[in-house]
């Protein structure tokens, strides 16, 4: 059984001092797709770079203190790949990616796994336009690497699909994370036939309403669960068929995003 495991820690020292290392030993994932690093190699090598046993993988943003994106990984990657080839958004910290290659391999002899940051738009639109032009680029990207691996896509998307995905969807249909566009693409991106093919997993495993894996720090969002699921594994179809359990951890918090962790039926 492999276990990946995505986690928006909005800050790793900050995640650190809350308990997180000891949530991942007991968790004992396979793979951790991490975001919001918040923090450069000066900070994380010899102190973060390893974590219950994990070997860490990272891509830091430019600037200090901002966003950046780690794979954490009980198994030795065959390559890591930095970045997405855009100057923009290779700057900001949001792609690493693990390739677990291995012709010997009978079942997905080509494979990867992804931490992803997606931009948030929420600050205005100047940032909402940067979003919107890194959705851009994430399409045919995901699109060319789908047809070259399988792989899962541990992310922070900052995109709640449907209305099932946040508690207060009335009121949230012109705001950054649930505009029309935005679901767009969500959609297309899961489209089999007209789009790029990938799934929603833990969809397939949790059909449940109030499922969330963010808050708002503002008024007690926390307390009354009016939450955002915005953290997913996006998926091939071959890998995404052979999920078998999930699980939104609530307790204990380190972030104000949960971790979500899904089992697959896959053999390294």
């Amino acid at each position: 059984m492999l276990r990946l495991v995505t986690l928006n820690l909005n800050g790793i020292r900050s995640a650190a001092s809350k308990g997180f290392e000891d949530w991942v030993s007991a968790a004992a994932p396979d793979c951790m797709g991490v975001q919001e690093v918040k923090a450069q190699a000066d900070t994380v090598v010899g102190r973060f770079d390893r974590m219950a046993g994990l070997e860490g993988h990272f891509h830091y943003a430019s600037k200090k203190g901002y966003s950046g994106v780690g794979v954490y990984t009980r198994h030795r990657p065959s390559k890591i790949r930095i970045g997405i080839g855009n100057a923009e958004f290779d700057g900001e910290g949001r792609w690493v990616e693990a390739c677990f290659d291995d012709p010997k391999r009978a079942e997905f002899p080509r494979f990867s796994v992804i931490s992803c940051y997606f931009p948030s738009g929420s600050s205005g639109d100047e940032r909402q336009q940067a979003k919107f032009r890194f959705l851009a680029l994430m399409e045919p990207h995901l699109r060319r690497l789908r047809a070259e691996r399988e792989f899962v896509l541990l992310g922070d998307v900052n995109i709640a699909h449907k209305e099932i995905d946040l508690k207060n969807w009335k009121g949230n249909l012109k705001n950054s994370g649930f505009l029309p566009e935005e679901r767009a693409w969500m959609t297309n991106l899961l489209d089999a036939d007209s789009g790029v093919g990938l799934v929603d997993v833990f969809r397939t495993l949790d059909p449940n309403p109030d499922r969330y894996t963010w808050w708002s720090n503002r008024g007690q969002a926390w307390a009354k669960n009016v939450g955002w699921r915005i953290d997913y594994h996006l998926a091939t179809p071959g890998i995404a068929a052979r999920a078998r359990r999930t699980d939104i951890h609530l307790e204990p918090r380190f972030s104000d995003h949960a971790p979500l962790t899904i089992d697959y039926d896959v053999t390294f």
